[in-house]
């Protein structure tokens, strides 16, 4: 292999290892903040030897090896953890290049390991943004560079983020274990709620040039199928994995030649991907199958297919979709709930139903510099022929959101209507 090939090796497998291996390390050092440490560390040897040595058989078994004998190192540094040091020694006492039977060993809790890990990178004692920041760089294998860019704030920003959140773990001393059957509801939501914020991050992007980034999805997928196989009997989990998978199947379809963004209503719907509606699917009958309430996750994708199962525009129930967003909004009231709400209810019973609804949400604190309340508005009044009171919803939209594809969408539609 040339260096350029190897190099891409290296960087596949840290994709693909990086999770595996911290969560690992975070089992043996119990700091999650010293295993990243020791991770890196590994990676920088493959860096250095594999060029010259070639990619070893077991990459993974390799990188785990590497960075076991720096926490030996690092432990006898310290004088102290004398008990864990003779376990380590001992599981390294053969094989020390490719060591497979003590890779298998450490690794048959790997899957315990990493649902550790998911729920400790995030955890509640962490700011929703720092643990974007962590479960991206631990669990998504993410340069500190390139969350930043994913995300738009400066690296600096990013990398304070990261060290401020391993301070904190460290400092709150969160156990290195499951959370208890009586708080795991709570903290599983937090856990769905990161990966969908990233996932969404990549769908409709709040800002910058580009309406979608699908690397991001495709993390947020990757992480979400992730914590489906290792917690399959949560219904959730499941359930956002099929929205995630619908609202993905859309992707080609949402921008045009030139990048600028494609309505739903207007999609060619033969760009959408069926085998990721039919994972989407699969994954919200999984959902069902497990029974009881169902959550919001679940909910969405049921609205999800909805759109999904209609292959025209026309043959859309959306009957069905505002009847969903009715019970969604009982179970968990939300003024955005509301707002989706009423697009269903415009699109099954009329505009002019619809406005009522958005109108009685215009004092609503929580929507004041949210754009989508004036563009919803503006297409509505626009299908009742309010052509004047459109173009002025428009162009507060325009001025409210800070994603540029978005904001040339909204001024031609408020262009649109002042001809």
């Amino acid at each position: 292999m040339t260096a350029s090939e190897t190099n891409g090796a290296i960087d596949a497998v840290w994709r693909i290892e990086s999770a595996r291996l911290i969560a690992g390390l975070t089992r043996v050092v119990r700091d999650v903040g010293i295993a990243e440490e020791l991770a890196q560390d590994a990676l920088v040897a493959a860096l250095e030897q594999w060029p010259g040595e070639g990619v070893p058989n077991n990459p993974g078994a390799w990188l785990m090896a590497t960075a076991k004998r720096r926490a030996i190192d690092r432990l006898r540094r310290e004088e102290r953890f004398a008990r864990k040091l003779e376990v380590l020694g001992h599981e390294l006492e053969t094989g020390r290049q490719e060591a497979e039977p003590e890779f298998d060993a450490v690794l048959e809790d790997v899957q315990d390991d990493l649902l550790r890990l998911v729920f400790i990178t995030c955890h509640p004692v962490l700011s929703t943004e720092a643990r974007v920041a962590l479960t991206l760089r631990l669990l998504g294998g993410l340069t500190t560079g390139e969350i930043a860019r994913a995300f738009l704030v400066p690296e600096p920003t990013v990398a304070q983020r990261i060290v401020r959140a391993k301070r904190t773990l460290a400092k709150a001393r969160v156990p290195f274990e499951l959370p208890p059957r009586a708080e795991l509801a709570d903290r599983l939501s937090s856990v769905l709620e990161v990966i969908y914020l990233v996932f969404n991050e990549g769908y409709s992007a709040t800002a910058g040039d580009d309406w979608i980034r699908p690397g991001l999805c495709e993390d947020a997928l990757r992480l979400g199928r992730v914590l489906a196989g290792l917690m399959p009997g949560e219904p959730e989990a499941h359930g956002l994995v099929g929205l995630m998978e619908i609202q993905a199947s859309r992707t080609a379809a949402r921008v045009g030649p030139s990048g600028e963004p494609v309505l739903l209503l207007d999609q060619d719907r033969g760009r959408w991907d069926r085998l990721l509606i039919r994972r989407g699917l699969a994954a919200l009958g999984r959902a069902e199958a497990l029974g009881g309430e169902p959550g919001p996750y679940t909910m969405q994708a049921g609205i999800a297919a909805c759109h999904a199962r209609a292959r025209t525009p026309e043959e859309t129930d959306w009957a069905r979709i505002a009847a969903l967003y009715g019970e969604f909004a009982r179970r968990a009231p939300s003024p955005v709930v509301e707002l989706n709400r009423a697009v269903a209810v415009s699109m099954a019973f009329g505009p002019a139903e619809g406005l009522d609804i958005v109108d009685a949400l215009l004092p609503e604190p929580s929507l004041k510099s949210y754009h989508l309340l004036p563009s919803v508005r503006g297409d509505l009044l626009a299908r009742l022929g309010r052509l004047d009171e459109a173009r002025e919803e428009f162009e507060r939209a325009a001025s409210l959101t800070r994603n540029e594809r978005e904001r040339a969408l909204l001024s031609e539609r408020a262009a649109a209507c002042a001809r």
